[in-house]
């Protein structure tokens, strides 16, 4: 009997170290921008729906925006449709906006709410369309200081959380797919970073995280692989132009968001087996945090921030 108690009561220290995180985001509205790795990797994709759930049931109010590049990929490949890019930008014509709708709202989406409903009523999938949750413009990309079309790709010019906020407040999990619609009648594809971000300031979310395959915003790659554990939003503003074309669009998204009143912004390592407990619920924590405070001051579990600040025009990234 002892052995076995003394083999048990690690469990329980864990448990206890995690309650001034479970304090402090008790009915907190986390958004989660899930893409990458993790959503490929079967194991990954049963953990974080797992991790989903756990936050549920610990009482708060997570929200998921979901990507799906390689998904779009494979679709457009499988039926012919050739896919390039512009600026870092893909361009999207009407035939492979049909294929990327289909991909992101009729495959990507389905695959996370059957996940997360495995273990109970959760999820409810909603595309940006649904109740003009995201209201789109056509976005141009610049190419040597001249404008050039990239077709049906969109930059978020309005939100309406209405129907969000209602889902949240029946105990539901909204996943979220990021495409948009504008008042031109056009579908857009969006960038599921910037989406995320925008979602998080219209929300009044506690906390974005973002969903990666790599350990966080390193500080001298590729001289190094040391990551960036926490930055403040002016330390991030003068880095941005130096980034990587891939890591831009994640760091802008989690600028954005701090801007916007979000009081903390993480970029995780998904490949990472339940990266999103880790940071949420351990003082260490994983990824690379962006805050609007003081360089290296303190985040302690009870930290007052303000979060009703407004929300500044999304930045630029790529599409899903």
């Amino acid at each position: 009997m002892r052995r076995r108690r003394e083999a048990v009561l690690p469990k329980a220290s864990t448990l206890i170290d995690a309650l001034p995180w479970l304090e402090r985001f008790h009915g907190k509205t986390i958004v989660i921008k899930y893409g990458g790795h993790a959503m490929s990797d079967e194991a990954l994709r049963h953990q974080f729906a797992e991790d989903v759930v756990f936050l549920r049931y610990a009482g708060l109010r997570p929200v998921i925006v979901h990507g799906g590049g390689p998904q779009i990929n494979a679709a457009l490949d499988a039926h012919g449709i050739e896919s390039s890019f512009t600026a870092g930008l893909r361009v999207t014509t009407p035939e492979a906006m049909e294929v990327v709708r289909m991909v992101l709202v009729g495959q990507v989406q389905r695959d996370v709410v059957g996940l997360i409903n495995r273990h109970g009523a959760f999820a409810i999938g909603m595309s940006g369309e649904d109740a003009n949750l995201f209201t789109a413009e056509r976005k141009r990309a610049v190419v040597d200081g001249t404008e050039v079309d990239i077709g049906q790709v969109g930059e978020i010019v309005e939100m309406e959380v209405g129907a969000v906020n209602a889902l949240l407040a029946d105990g539901r999990v909204p996943v979220v797919s990021s495409v948009a619609r504008g008042d031109d009648g056009e579908v857009y594809n969006v960038n599921a970073d910037t989406a995320a971000a925008a979602l998080a300031v219209a929300l009044d979310a506690a906390k974005l995280v973002v969903l990666t395959d790599v350990e966080g915003l390193y500080a001298d790659w590729p001289a190094s692989d040391d990551v960036i554990d926490r930055l403040t939003a002016d330390e991030l503003a003068e880095l941005l132009p130096d980034l990587s074309a891939g890591m831009a669009p994640k760091m802008e998204a989690c600028l954005a968001a701090v801007r916007g009143g979000v009081p903390q912004a993480h970029v995780l390592d998904g490949r990472v087996p339940h990266a999103l407990l880790l940071e949420l619920f351990t003082e260490e924590g994983i990824g690379t945090m962006v805050t609007p405070g003081v360089p290296g001051g303190p985040i302690a579990p009870d930290a007052e921030t303000d979060t009703d600040a407004e929300a500044e025009a999304v930045p630029e990234g790529e599409p899903a």
